[in-house]
């Protein structure tokens, strides 16, 4: 274990709306209209992806059009959504992207600002009328990853990449990129038309793991303590039975708190305009801390609102430009919360820097980023496991020891649409996978990682 910490899907996001209109025969039920629920969201789907897509995509010096966008990004949501997504028409004038939803009410809007992302504004919001975002200072460039050549069969690793391109892993699926490190050098990439090195993605549910890396960052400057209840302000009135609940608990996913549907239903604060503190805290205690395990989206983000004050300080832009992830944002709400379960925009080499700090076992240039056994900490079963699946779950971690072929110490960051992050400190090896993948066609990461593996000595 790590020393003492004490201060002196796989599961994915889910949206799961009402559906549109009724499953019966339109001889006897017409088709309901969309909802103007189902319309703002979806407003609120688009404008926030073309605003983060295309902005990230100009700040990292790399070039992306709404067409592609509308292409990759925006094809294959969730049901309930395409069909809306699909129709509604953009406006994009600077910083700020609008999307019209309603006659009757102003267009879903979402401003981008320099350094820390674009931020999808509330309901009702009127352009121009809102608080003024001062920009974050960042590191402006990196030192390439270092590259070298393949210690195996490359040409059959090559091989292995375009198969993932050309659907090999899983039919319908979408990869935009790949990169693979071995013993910390760049040794494959490919990508999709379209894009390159420096074409930014949300991670989705990625997020979580960079989320805990942060934890462990703040606990190696001994400002958080795992174990210790989280420190969220809605639950310290005294007789609060989720006082209990610890920074741990939230990151195993184990908290305890109700969760109606997997994933929680955060689709109004990613899409909606909603922020983190109106809607995160207010779930109640359902079950003992630490003895159930639900995936829950709300678990993260309670979990980084416990160690929000550390941010003053210690913003995460400072982490990601520290280990030269220069091309990674991660957005906030509109009332300045990280949504760190989900909205962060980077590249593949990037998420492959990420991987690395932990095959170093979170060492980076000389220096200590996190606590000595914070790699062991994360990837532990130590909590309620997901009781089917293919993989079990660490601390923000997904944990791969239930994967036929791949090492006992493998783990990795998932993220919804086929964001991949692999682990193996045994091999000194990081396996990104970039995709788009419509929703309900999964990309096939054990296969894919235990053919990588096979190809390198």
């Amino acid at each position: 274990m790590f020393k003492a910490f004490r201060t002196a899907s796989a599961a994915a996001l889910l949206l799961t709306l009402p559906t549109a209109g009724l499953a019966q025969a339109p001889s006897q039920v017409p088709a309901q209209q969309p909802t103007a629920q189902h319309r703002a969201l979806a407003a609120g789907y688009k404008v926030l992806t073309l605003c983060s897509a295309l902005h990230t995509a100009r700040a990292a010096g790399a070039e992306r059009t709404p067409q592609s966008v509308e292409a990759n990004e925006l094809v294959g949501v969730y049901p309930e959504l395409q069909s809306l997504v699909g129709t509604m028409k953009a406006e994009m004038k600077g910083d700020l992207v609008s999307v019209a939803w309603d006659e009757a009410a102003p267009p879903r809007v979402a401003t981008w600002t320099e350094g820390r992302g674009c931020v999808i504004e509330p309901m009702g919001h009127v352009a121009g009328q809102g608080t003024t975002r001062a920009p974050l200072a960042r590191r402006t460039s990196a030192p390439d990853l270092p590259s070298g050549p393949v210690q195996g069969d490359a040409a059959a690793l090559k091989a292995t990449l375009d198969r993932a391109l050309a659907q090999g892993f899983g039919a319908g699926t979408n990869t935009t990129a790949v990169v693979v490190l071995q013993n910390g050098r760049l040794v494959a990439e490919t990508y999709a038309p379209g894009f390159g090195p420096n074409t930014p993605q949300r991670t989705w549910s990625v997020a979580k793991s960079l989320a805990g890396t942060l934890i462990g960052a703040a606990v190696q400057r001994g400002e958080v303590d795992v174990k210790a209840p989280a420190a969220v302000p809605d639950w310290r009135r005294p007789g609060d039975p989720r006082a209990a609940i610890t920074l741990e608990a939230l990151m195993r996913m184990s908290s305890g708190l109700t969760s109606d549907t997997a994933g929680n239903r955060t689709d109004a604060l990613y899409f909606g305009g909603t922020a983190v503190d109106e809607q995160a805290p207010g779930w109640p205690l359902l079950a003992p801390v630490g003895t159930v395990y639900r995936y829950a989206n709300n678990d993260t983000l309670l979990a980084v609102m416990a160690i929000a004050p550390t941010f003053a300080a210690h913003p995460p832009a400072e982490l990601f430009d520290r280990l030269g992830m220069t091309h990674t944002w991660a957005e906030t709400d509109w009332r300045g919360n990280y949504i760190l379960s989900s909205q962060v925009w980077t590249t593949a080499r990037d998420l492959a820097r990420f991987g690395q700090l932990y095959v170093q076992d979170g060492i980076w240039e000389g220096e200590r980023i996190l606590p000595e056994g914070w790699r062991a900490f994360v990837s532990a079963p130590t909590g309620p496991q997901p009781p089917t699946g293919d993989f079990g779950y660490g601390a923000t971690f997904w944990i791969m020891d239930r994967s036929e072929g791949v090492p006992a110490d493998a783990f990795a960051a998932f993220g919804n649409r086929g964001q991949y992050v692999v682990i193996v400190p045994s091999r000194q090896v990081v396996v990104v996978r970039r995709g788009e993948d419509p929703a309900g066609k999964g990309f096939d990461i054990a296969a894919f990682t235990r053919e990588v593996l096979a190809t390198l000595d």
